[in-house]
């Protein structure tokens, strides 16, 4: 059965009317970056739980998760109404093996996300271990809207520091900023994506992790498989790990 603990909410940050972030105290088991947890709250004499991976690095002393609120969301509706001080049970387990010690060796290593699923990412960028295991590190991050891009300034500060780290923001429903224009889906299929980063095709050296909503994931599994990667397991290594955000 599920152990869980008392989180206090620490800060609380709103990134746009439906986006935010949480930093929670709490004593949990120590985790890997790439896992997920579950958040809880007693809701009408039911307790109801909800997976969550992880943003921060496992040796942060504060949890953060990232989540965008769902109108009428069982859990997120009412999460969006907590605040500093406010309690939020924590699953103290962590789960999920879509972590960088489950990878194959390779050369570049591309993380491709949608909306939140950004944020095992950036937990894995954090800890630091990525760093001696690839020589090159793709970050791509497929939104709605520029102001859907959040976590800028940790992304530069990691972009300033490390050469080997490249970002890239798709954006779908208006002119980026910065990036492209487009589904991360749309711009593989079209070899945008690869040209952006100065390559004719994705190198046979890589590997792909993939996070985001199922359909998402699904799609740009399809795309890599026609190109001749092929799905990693624990039993066989290949190209392809991927992880499905709900």
């Amino acid at each position: 059965m599920a152990q869980w603990v008392c989180g206090k909410i620490v800060e609380f940050n709103w990134w746009t009317p439906s986006l935010f972030s949480i930093k929670v105290a709490a004593d949990v088991k120590p985790f890997v970056a790439g896992q997920f947890t579950k958040l809880a709250l007693n809701i009408d004499g039911k307790r109801v739980a909800r997976a969550y991976s992880f943003v921060n690095a496992p040796q942060d002393p504060l949890l953060e998760f990232y989540l965008i609120e769902v109108p009428d969301g069982r859990l997120s509706s009412h999460l969006a109404t907590l605040d500093v001080g406010d309690s939020v049970d924590i699953e103290s387990d962590a789960h999920g093996f879509f972590t960088l010690n489950e990878v194959p060796k390779a050369d570049v290593l591309w993380m491709l996300s949608t909306g939140t699923a950004i944020g095992p990412f950036l937990s894995m960028l954090a800890e630091g271990k990525v760093w001696e295991q690839f020589k090159r590190v793709i970050l791509v991050h497929g939104v709605r809207h520029n102001t859907d891009l959040t976590y800028q300034d940790s992304i530069h500060a990691t972009a300033a520091l490390f050469k080997q780290f490249t970002y890239i923001p798709l954006v779908t429903r208006e002119n980026p900023e910065h990036g492209l224009r487009g589904r991360v889906t749309d711009l593989i299929d079209s070899g945008a994506l690869q040209a952006h980063c100065k390559m004719n095709q994705f190198p046979d050296n890589s590997h792909f992790m993939i996070c985001g909503n199922p359909q998402m994931v699904k799609d740009t599994t399809q795309l890599l498989l026609a190109q001749g990667f092929t799905r990693h397991r624990r039993a066989e290594s290949g190209h392809i790990t991927v992880e499905q955000y709900w």
